[in-house]
């Protein structure tokens, strides 16, 4: 059985991806072997595919970090032929031949029944960026993030992650502050039920150590200097997720906020999550958790043919929301 693939390449330092025709016994070893329906284009992704960003830890490798479809054949008691399936994160597209192909094999301890109340395109709709707001979501509840505490401010607003994230916390009765500079994406992020829009410059955030309280929690895409600005604003015992590196990977806090109003700095982590947290989560997106404009988070849907310029869009910030990979 012949499929294509969007195959990342280094041919003498020089990273490149191209549409492949390939077989089964070419993919990374695996007991499944998936029809991939949908699967979808992250910032990460992009940066494998194109070489921009040090991803892949082996050449060559199909590109992708999220699959969603049906199983074609499986070698593992857990799932048989029909099954709908997805799976996320796991070394996808890293380690091993990702989702952004027509077939996949991956091994059985990855793979996720798919929940109910998802189908592929949804699935894919949310997929690793989707997984990752509920999961930062999920630690902050865990320690106790209420919507007493005031508003929470998602930060890379109109991003994947950041849209999902924006959607879910409204559904969830959250006053948020959506942040971002892309003005022109304004008006979607409150579509997605965010209360307020701004930019950087409009939240007025001070420099110092520790700054009046006005914020209930973060869920921060960017790092850097607007990370260290805005744990200095968080309220009593509020929580920070940190997700992400769009501006930098560099933290200068002081420890204030943490040892004088008790604020958290949680980690999330999605591609190596736990498989019992990571099946809880999706079901979880599947219901009390799924956002409640999914259809408008989904921004565009593209054939695995003309994958190549989303990744480039998504790298020049061209892109907003989610965009959905139809790979049959």
């Amino acid at each position: 059985m012949n499929f294509l693939a969007c195959r990342v390449f280094n041919q003498s330092g020089e990273v490149s991806h191209q549409l492949t025709e390939m077989s089964v016994d070419e993919l990374s070893a695996g007991d499944v072997v998936i029809k991939v329906h949908y699967s979808s284009v992250n910032y990460k992704d992009a940066l494998a595919a194109t070489g921009r960003g040090k991803i892949l830890k082996q050449f060559p490798l199909n590109a992708g970090i999220d699959l969603a479809g049906e199983v074609i054949s499986s070698e593992s008691d857990e799932f048989k032929q029909g099954d709908k399936v997805l799976v996320n994160g796991c070394g996808l597209g890293e380690q091993f031949d990702g989702g952004l192909a027509q077939v996949a094999r991956v091994k059985s301890e990855f793979v996720i029944p798919m929940p109910d109340g998802l189908d592929a395109k949804s699935a894919m709709a949310l997929g690793t960026a989707g997984f990752t707001a509920a999961l930062a979501l999920h630690r902050m509840q865990q320690n106790d993030q209420t919507r007493e505490k005031g508003p929470i401010v998602v930060t890379g607003a109109s991003g994947g992650v950041g849209s999902v994230a924006v959607n879910i916390l409204s559904s969830q009765g959250y006053e948020v502050i959506a942040v971002s500079g892309r003005e022109q994406y304004h008006s979607f992020l409150k579509q997605l039920g965010a209360n307020q829009v701004v930019s950087i410059d409009d939240l007025k955030l001070g420099s110092k150590p520790l700054e009046g309280g006005r914020f209930g929690g973060v869920i921060d895409n960017v790092g850097g200097e607007l990370l260290s600005q805005l744990l200095a604003h968080v309220n009593l015992w509020g929580n920070v997720a940190s997700i992400g590196l769009a501006d930098s990977a560099k933290l200068s806090a002081t420890v204030f906020p943490f040892i004088l109003r008790g604020v958290s700095l949680l980690g999330v982590s999605s591609t190596n999550c736990p498989m019992s947290l990571r099946k809880d989560i999706w079901q979880r997106l599947g219901s009390d958790l799924k956002p409640d404009a999914l259809d408008s988070i989904i921004t565009d849907d593209v054939a695995l043919k003309d994958v190549s310029s989303v990744f480039t869009d998504i790298l020049d910030r061209k892109r907003y929301g989610r965009v959905v990979i139809n790979c049959q």
